[in-house]
């Protein structure tokens, strides 16, 4: 809350806490005379005063020998609220590659924007279809501001970071797209996944097949790193100072779609968010794991093939040759998940879905949504209404778009969808290997075109 007052111009504001951890009926009694206090106490002089906290950022950081120089970046503070922890200062805790201005000028050589150039929206992304920091217009030529701590960066700055993640300069443009994202930073707690859609991906050597999630190709790792620095050296985020994650994840994966395996009629995910096929995009991902379809490879090939394995019983088709539709299989994830969910499909996967019927991947999330209704009286059961339609501040008393009609007043057994739009899921083709479906929660089509950036 200080580093929030400070940032936005009132470094004395008061604040009041509620717990986390006491039940909000005892803790009531607790927080309402401190803040009917906080709100009807006179202002002091201190809490009057006005002023935006800076962080001196100079351009250069440090000057000495290269040896010198990487034990500067490598060091730590503590950080007593981290139970007096180490934090890397500048990096991810890895070793990076120090950026000195050869090697900076040399990685300017791949965007023809000028180093001085402060990182804006390249175009106008309207609110709703973007997903924003706070306090972000979206509006063209409007710096980009990065969480947690709201800063600015220029294109240099940016290229420093590419340079210490170990990238090339022909892998620039995409991470200044990551850049104009909002970087690795997301809202504030990190975790961000990048998708590249486009020719752009095979230009730079991306890996498409097994392991693209995985150690080995340096356009991937790279790319998907530089964006983790940014969190760092961008965001200026600290973990349990002004990073709210708790289990936190792992360096930010950066990944190709595979346009070239999609079957006939199928979009790629560029087009899906507007853009031209032939455009190359970055798309920001809410997650760069998740879970796995829960078959084992052999039983997904007998499934499809004659009808046999654990799956076929399940779903009738014992006996039948395929192509059967693997998404009646896997309907719990999406129905006693909650919203949607982006699914990393395997191109042998999509294909029998195509063979099925599915003959473009807005079908697939028509089916989806119709699929995921509910009754009223389970949908309650979930976590996630009790945000979205407000039952924990107004007993349900918002309105229920299908019918027009509150929410607390809709029998029981009212079909609500667990999915709240058909595109609120969203299914990348990418990778190779075993029949495999990974998911992971939420879904995004926040796009970024890296073609801007070039």
């Amino acid at each position: 809350m200080r580093q929030a007052s400070k940032l936005n111009g009132l470094p004395g504001a008061r604040y009041v806490c509620e717990s986390r951890t006491i039940p909000g009926h005892l803790d009531v009694e607790r927080v309402i005379p401190e803040l009917i206090d906080a709100l009807t106490r006179p202002l002091t002089a201190a809490e009057k005063k006005k002023g935006r906290w800076e962080e001196d950022d100079p351009r250069i950081l440090f000057e000495g020998t290269l040896e010198e120089a990487e034990e500067f970046y490598m060091q730590d503070e503590v950080i007593p609220t981290l139970q007096y922890a180490t934090h890397a200062r500048y990096t991810d805790g890895l070793p990076i590659v120090v950026p000195t201005e050869e090697r900076v000028a040399e990685m300017l050589k791949g965007t023809s924007h000028k180093p001085d150039e402060l990182i804006a929206y390249q175009e106008d992304h309207p609110v709703g279809d973007r997903v924003f920091q706070m306090g972000s217009s979206g509006k063209q030529g409007d710096p980009v501001r990065y969480m947690p701590m709201r800063r600015t960066a220029t294109v240099e700055k940016v290229a420093t970071i590419a340079v210490m993640a170990g990238c090339k300069p022909e892998y620039l443009p995409a991470v200044l797209a990551i850049a104009e994202s909002g970087g690795g930073t997301g809202d504030g707690r990190g975790g961000s996944g990048f998708c590249l859609s486009g020719p752009y991906a095979r230009e730079i050597g991306m890996n498409f097949d097994v392991n693209l999630l995985g150690p080995g190709n340096r356009a991937n790792k790279s790319i998907g790193r530089a964006a983790a620095l940014m969190f760092r050296n961008l965001g200026g985020q600290i973990p349990s100072v002004n990073n709210c994650g708790v289990m936190g994840g792992p360096t930010s994966n950066c990944f190709p779609e595979n346009a070239e395996a999609l079957p006939p009629g199928w979009e790629g995910l560029n087009q899906e968010c507007g853009f031209d096929k032939n455009e190359s995009v970055i798309v920001r991902m809410g997650a760069t794991g998740g879970h796995s379809g829960e078959w084992m490879p052999g039983q997904y090939r007998e499934f499809q093939k004659s009808g046999h394995s654990g799956i076929a019983r399940r779903l009738g088709v014992k006996g039948v040759p395929g192509p059967h539709n693997i998404l009646d299989y896997i309907r719990s994830f999406w129905v006693d998940g909650e919203g949607g969910f982006t699914f990393f499909m395997l191109p042998e996967i999509a294909n029998h879905l195509w063979e099925y019927g599915f003959k473009s991947k807005k079908a697939i999330y028509e089916y989806m949504y119709k699929r995921s209704f509910i009754p009223l009286k389970d949908f309650r059961t979930h976590a996630r209404p009790d945000i979205f339609f407000g039952s924990s501040t107004v007993g349900w008393r918002g309105i229920e778009p299908s019918s027009g009609k509150p929410w607390a007043e809709l029998p029981e057994d009212f079909l609500v969808p667990a999915c709240p739009n058909p595109m609120a899921n969203c299914i990348i083709v990418m990778g190779a290997g075993e029949e495999q479906l990974p998911y992971s929660g939420g879904s995004s089509r926040d796009a970024y075109s890296i073609d801007n950036w070039r």
